[in-house]
């Protein structure tokens, strides 16, 4: 089934006049599997198994993600706020202007709305952020290869001063055939 939608929404690639920008976000395109650990702030863990979409939109200047945790199936069914599931879209635009990318990540489930500011350092992307409840937020892609990267979520309750991981997912790409 085709969708006008999503016809106008995806593109073939990044866009001519932004084309060697667009890789540092460009090289997710494509699925992933994910293995999600979520840390309280009392230490303990949880672990669960995700999925991450990437792919080209808006005539290829911009990449869209949806992240999916606990991914599609029986665990998603039920109250998906009271189970901390995660069904959400991030889209991230490169702006010429400031020489980095303006990041917007939704979800519907958690009600949860974070705007960031996205760059390169040295080999990985950081991400920075305020959350509505006024702390800082660092997402963070490391040890990115063609087919894995680390993915780690901070929040500082300082101005940046210490950081607490809350979320890491390590992500494995998924092969073409699945």
């Amino acid at each position: 089934m085709t969708s006008p939608f999503l016809d106008a929404l995806g593109a073939n690639g990044p866009s001519a006049d932004r084309a060697g920008k667009m890789d540092l976000y460009g090289r997710f395109v494509g699925s992933w599997d994910l293995d999600v650990r979520q840390f309280s702030e009392d230490g303990r863990e949880r672990r669960r198994a995700g999925e991450w979409h990437f792919g080209w939109a808006l005539e290829g200047r911009a990449i869209q993600d949806v992240w999916i945790v606990p991914p599609r199936g029986e665990l998603r069914h039920g109250d998906a706020a009271a189970k901390f599931n995660s069904y959400g879209t991030t889209l991230r635009v490169y702006d010429p202007d400031i020489d980095a990318w303006r990041i917007q990540w939704t979800d519907p489930v958690t009600r949860t709305f974070l705007q960031m500011i996205g760059r390169a350092e040295g080999a990985d992307i950081v991400q920075l952020g305020t959350r509505p409840d006024g702390q800082l937020a660092r997402w963070s892609f490391r040890d990115i290869t063609d087919d894995s990267f680390l993915w780690q979520g901070e929040v500082s309750a300082d101005d940046g001063k210490s950081w607490r991981i809350n979320t890491e997912f390590t992500a494995r790409r998924r092969s073409q055939s699945d």
